[in-house]
Order: C-alpha cells, then sequence, then structure tokens
C-alpha cells in the first residue's frame, strides 16, 4: 500500500494540485498533511484527491475553525496516532521529539514537517519522513514523499 506525504504547503495552490496529480496516478490509498496548510481555501484542490485524508495543524495555520469544517474534521491538533495498513504512525510538524519517539519503539512511521527540508531516515526499525515543502516558498524546491508500507521505504519527489 502506498501512502503520500506532503507538508508546508503555504497556500502554494498550483504545487498542490501538482501534488495531488501526483499522488492520484501513484495510486496512494491515504495522503497525510504535516502542517501548514496556512488558509482554508488551499484545501480546495484536496477535493480532487482519490484517496483518503488526514493532516495535522502547523505553526502557520491560522483559521484553525475554517481549515477544520473545510476538511469535514480530518486536520488534527498534533501529535496525531493512529494505525493505517497495520502501521502504527505519528504526524507531527515540528521535528522536536522525532529520535526519541523512534527510539521508544511505538511506531512504524513517524512523518513530520516544519523544516522545509526533506529527509527520510531509519532509526531502530522506525521510518522517519519529512516531505519536505510543497510549497516551494522557502528554499525553491518543491518536494513531497510517497512510502511504501509493503517495504517501508518512502522516495522523496521534486515537484517541476
Amino acid at each position: 500500500m502506498k501512502i503520500g506525504l506532503i507538508s508546508d504547503t503555504h497556500d502554494n495552490i498550483d504545487r498542490i494540485k501538482q501534488a495531488i496529480e501526483i499522488f492520484n496516478s501513484s495510486e496512494v490509498s491515504l495522503v497525510i498533511h504535516a502542517g501548514d496548510f496556512t488558509s482554508p481555501f488551499s484545501l480546495i484542490p484536496f477535493e480532487d484527491l482519490k484517496a483518503e485524508f488526514v493532516g495535522i495543524f502547523g505553526n502557520n495555520d491560522g483559521d484553525k475553525l475554517l481549515l477544520s469544517e473545510r476538511s469535514k474534521g480530518k486536520i488534527h491538533r498534533q501529535p496525531y496516532k493512529f494505525e493505517y495498513a497495520d502501521k502504527r504512525i505519528i504526524v507531527m510538524h515540528e521535528p522536536d521529539l522525532v529520535d526519541d519517539l523512534a527510539a521508544s519503539g511505538h511506531f512504524d512511521l513517524i512523518i513530520y514537517g516544519h523544516t522545509h527540508k526533506a529527509v527520510v531516515k531509519n532509526i531502530n526499525n522506525t521510518l522517519i519522513v519529512n516531505p519536505g515543502e510543497a510549497g516551494h516558498w522557502l528554499y525553491g524546491k518543491a518536494t513531497i514523499g510517497i512510502v511504501d508500507t509493503t517495504e517501508m521505504k518512502a522516495e522523496i519527489i521534486t515537484i517541476k
């Protein structure tokens, strides 16, 4: 099973649309957003997503009420823990506790954002992924991630 990862979209509608096209063509079954949508209108392109969706609030998400309403309650406070495809997953925006959570052995997959830099690493059989910044505003390179839950491997994809 494939899971799409996106973070730090920061209202960049064009890059969000491109990411959704990639997720749909890759036939991901779930997309996880690791925060910083920014405005509720940035959720409009997600209506074309052909997968389940879940997200968390980041530090730049202003109108949490409308973001929550527009997402039909699918955006949560962080950290957000859940199981999917028999994998224990935790999603957060800031990376402060990533290494400690991985060392705990309680999670198969840890997803975070905030730094705008893509990361794929393993600690204690835990896959850790930051898909980077989909919005490309900070470093000028838009990236997303796709995780294969069968092999527990992640790929970072550049949006052009």
